[in-house]
């Protein structure tokens, strides 16, 4: 498929436009530390929660979601839908301790936490897990997504693709910093919306599928339109992978980039670069509406109608013959569905799939660069590196995360499988994200254990388990990693207690587990008080209803019940009242004492 002029005019024009704003911001970026990694913590709600959006949509997320629509129906969606409830609980729990942390990446909270020669090594050690290999990892599954894009659409070469598609996202990454980041965030997040759902009416509309009413009764997507499980037509072992693990277990014990339990990675570094608590709690809120009640469905649409263009791999290998068999999967059916598309349209959309790989990469690799710089080069390399230093090395290591993702994506071939094993590998060490907040007895000891089972049992399951499918899988590394750091949490070496107390003084965590330190900590009027527990659990559950109302109240829509659309937009409305008004609640001390 060839781009027409008018394609080529809009595309080259997004990236004139993002190149653009990163030499607007290259000065002012380039000043510090501060600058260049948080866009000097004075940003407001609304820019960082599109920047968070706009991060998570990237060019793989659509091609996942074709890949899960097509394996397992709508249903399949859970896997992904269950973190809604991890997301409410760092908008109501943990976003304004993270602000109020001060800290300048999520890495630098173990020495906030602990104390001790473990805590410095956590601190080395997860900064070169999260910000090289755990990134990397990440950035070429999204490369792999745009490979696949460019190899159905235009017959690029795999890396013709890499070279174009990181060229212009790595120019205004390294000018820019994160000012340059959240401002063209901004700007890919219209283009995204806008392209994907101007291709899902297209694809609607086209001769093969008939419509909207014809894709919804079509044979191909009858028994594929299920949001609930139904007892009557799935069996337990049906459930258990697709609704029960994600709803039951995945969602508080897994991590994986931007459902992180407790908040983590680039969600944190957003909430760091807030004007203060509020704006760090607003943002993350719009976030998970907009991550979950807004974008979903346009996905689902076209990965529905996939089935009826192209029913099995073969006849996507038959329309491509071009493409490498071993890139033939279910997740090339979005990008297949994008050939049909007109000029025009198509380079709108192309721009769109574009703008989502770039603020996905670039996103990547400024938070990855931050990790480097803060946690592993000044704090154990050059620790009176000035800040011109820093911002050089910053930019130095923005070029060589991208060099590296670049690389690997050449050698994987499934988005879903590096989905997979990353939660895998994360399996256990949720339920210990969430707790070393508001349980003192959590110790540096603690995490160390729980890394290393996890990692342990992530690479041991394959072997051990081979009769499992990846959902038991899942599940055992929970058990076994869980028990593995219980131990360490009960009998190991406690933090040191001027740590502590100077963790409880700057946090203000809430609840019955730092009853201990609060005792020994003694009143401090100057400080935040300690919110209770119960209310920003009862906040985060309003609000999962409410945005949960919202997106199947519009999928309802589409299918043509009405009634039932209706009902959940009331239970919407109800909820998201309840959730205002524990929400105002919360934030009113800070309406008085502007803590940021």
């Amino acid at each position: 498929m060839q781009l027409g002029s008018l394609d080529w005019l809009i595309l080259g024009g997004f990236f004139v436009l993002s190149i653009a704003i990163g030499l607007r911001v290259s000065r002012t970026a380039g000043s510090d530390f501060s600058s260049f990694f948080l866009a000097g913590r004075n940003q407001p709600w609304w820019l960082l929660g599109v920047s968070m959006v706009a991060t998570t949509f990237s060019t793989d997320t659509p091609n996942l979601i074709a890949d899960i629509v097509r394996r397992d129906g709508v249903l399949g969606n859970w896997t992904w839908w269950a973190f809604l409830l991890s997301g409410m609980l760092t908008v109501f729990l943990y976003a304004k301790l993270w602000r109020r942390s001060g800290t300048c990446t999520d890495v630098e909270f173990y020495e906030l936490r602990y104390s001790g020669r473990t805590a410095a090594f956590l601190r080395a050690f997860r900064g070169v897990y999260l910000g090289l290999v755990f990134n990397v990892l990440i950035m070429a599954a999204v490369t792999l997504a745009a490979i696949k894009i460019g190899s159905v659409m235009f017959g690029w070469s795999p890396l013709q693709t890499v070279v174009i598609a990181a060229g212009v996202t790595l120019a205004y990454s390294t000018l820019g910093g994160l000012q340059g980041v959240l401002l063209t965030d901004l700007v890919q997040f219209a283009m995204a919306m806008t392209g994907s759902v101007a291709a899902t009416i297209y694809i609607l509309g086209l001769p093969e599928v008939g419509g909207l009413k014809s894709l919804l009764a079509h044979p191909a997507v009858q028994g594929r339109l299920e949001i609930w499980p139904s007892l009557e037509t799935m069996s337990w072992t049906d459930l258990a992978p697709v609704f029960l693990m994600p709803l039951l277990v995945q969602w508080w014990a897994a991590y994986y980039p931007g459902s992180e339990p407790g908040g983590g990675g680039y969600l944190v570094q957003r909430m760091l670069s807030a004007k203060n608590e509020n704006h760090a709690l607003a943002a993350t809120l719009i976030f998970n509406l907009l991550h979950y009640a807004v974008r979903p469905w346009p996905w689902i649409l076209v990965a529905l109608a996939s089935m009826i263009v192209f029913p099995g791999l073969e006849d996507i290998q038959q329309r491509f013959p071009h493409v490498a068999e071993q890139v033939v999967r279910n997740d090339l059916a979005y990008p297949a569905m994008l050939t049909f598309l007109p000029p025009g349209l198509l380079g709108l959309v192309v721009t769109s799939l574009a703008a989502a790989y770039m603020s996905t990469m670039s996103t990547s690799v400024n938070w990855g660069s931050s990790i480097l710089v803060n946690d592993v080069y000044r704090r154990f390399l050059r620790p009176n590196a000035s800040e011109p230093q820093l911002v050089w090395v910053g930019r130095l290591s923005t070029v060589l995360l991208m060099a590296a993702a670049c690389t690997v994506s050449l050698l994987i071939d499934s988005a879903l499988g590096v989905f997979q094993l990353l939660l895998q590998i994360g399996a256990g060490t949720g339920l210990l994200f969430l707790l070393r907040w508001f349980w003192w007895r959590i110790n540096a000891a603690t995490e160390l254990a729980a890394m290393v089972a996890s990692f342990t049992v992530a690479l041991l399951i394959p072997h051990f388990g081979d009769g499992l499918d990846s959902w038991q899988q899942l599940l055992a590394g929970v058990g076994l990693t869980t028990l593995c750091w219980l131990p360490f949490a009960f009998f190991g070496f406690e933090t040191e207690e001027r740590t502590l107390v100077n963790f409880y003084r700057t946090i203000r965590p809430g609840g019955p587990g730092w009853s201990r330190i609060a005792r020994i900590a003694g009143p401090d009027t100057g400080s935040t008080p300690p919110e209770p527990l119960t209310r920003s659990i009862l906040a985060a559950a309003l609000g999962s209803a409410a945005i949960y109302a919202s997106l199947f109240g519009t999928g309802y829509i589409l299918y043509g019940r009405p009634g039932i659309a209706i009902a959940l937009a009331c239970i919407a409305a109800l909820a998201a009242g309840g959730c205002a008004h524990v929400w105002l609640r919360a934030t009113k001390p800070l309406g008085r004492g502007g803590h940021g």
